[in-house]
Formats: C-alpha cells, sequence, structure tokens
C-alpha cells in the first residue's frame, strides 16, 4: 500500500482526498465551466461520486494520482491535480505514463494555480519516479491549459480525437 503524500507551495497544500471534500469535488464537476473540455456534460453526483472513488483507489494500484487541492489562505477544496493512467482506448496509446491533469473551480481560474499546483506535481513525479513517462491530454480549444502546459515543459506530439473531441497529445 502507498501512502499518499502532501506537498506544499506557497499558496497550495496539494494532499490525499477526504471524505469531507466530496461536496465540493461534486459541485466542481457539475460545473458547466470546469467539464467544458472534460466531456463537456455536467457529472451527475453519483458520476462525480465514482471519479472520486477512482481517484482514491489508484494510489492503492500505481502510487500515484490527482492531489486534492486546498487553497492554504482560506482551506478550501479548490480543484485536483496530478497524475493517472485510464486505459483510455485511443491512438496513440498514454497506456503505462504518467497522464498529467488537473481542474480547478472556475473560481480559481486565471490566478496560476494549475501552473503552480502541477509543478509541484511534476517534482514529486519526478524524484518519486524519474523513468516514468509523463503526458497529458487537452481539448484542443482549452487554450489556458494548453498554455499551462507549455509553460511546465509539455511538448505536442501527436492529434487525434477522443470521445468526439479534438485533443492534443503531449509529453514532458
Amino acid at each position: 500500500m502507498h501512502t499518499v503524500p502532501t506537498l506544499e507551495t506557497q499558496r497550495l497544500i496539494l494532499r490525499p482526498y477526504r471524505r469531507d471534500d466530496f461536496p465540493a469535488y461534486a459541485s466542481l464537476f457539475a460545473d458547466a465551466q470546469v467539464v467544458r473540455f472534460i466531456g463537456g456534460v455536467p457529472f451527475s453526483r453519483e458520476q462525480a461520486w465514482t471519479r472520486f472513488l477512482r481517484q482514491v483507489g489508484m494510489w492503492h494500484y500505481f502510487g500515484f494520482v490527482f492531489f486534492a487541492l486546498q487553497d492554504k489562505e482560506s482551506g478550501a477544496f479548490i480543484g485536483e491535480a496530478g497524475f493517472h493512467d485510464l486505459h483510455r482506448v485511443i491512438q496513440p496509446s498514454l497506456e503505462g505514463t504518467m497522464e498529467t491533469g488537473w481542474a480547478l473551480s472556475p473560481a480559481a481560474h486565471g490566478r496560476g494555480y494549475a501552473t503552480e499546483a502541477v509543478s509541484a506535481a511534476l517534482k514529486w513525479g519526478e524524484r518519486t519516479y524519474p523513468k516514468a513517462r509523463r503526458t497529458c491530454l487537452i481539448d484542443l480549444g482549452n487554450i489556458a491549459s494548453l498554455r499551462v502546459a507549455s509553460k511546465l515543459g509539455f511538448r505536442e506530439t501527436a492529434r487525434t480525437v477522443y470521445h468526439g473531441a479534438q485533443v492534443v497529445l503531449c509529453e514532458r
């Protein structure tokens, strides 16, 4: 069993999910602005619960997954960032990589939190799994996330379609 670390940045705490994060988590993924480039359809409470449990459970099998993002100043849950291996049906395959991702509440958009959180997660990932490939999948229309990925050293490796959306596959 892997122990989930807690990481700190200037403004954030990246930590394991807690059961009491779920109401904020469900609200995050029910927001049309948040899911605009993650399937485009707000998640039901049941769908959010399944995603939440996936995030928690992936630590057991892979030793990595998304961290809950907590704002240091307010203590509020503001999103998630980290890694997963979703065994997506996509070509070229991302399976076996540390697929990097992030999702933040609209109130946290445009404030540099994604770059700050993902940067901390990447540093942890490089120390913990130095030989692992780090990838990401971003909807072609998600200009803000494409900018974050570029700032963090991800470079486009392919373009493809995933669940009907044009996406960019990147690697760092």
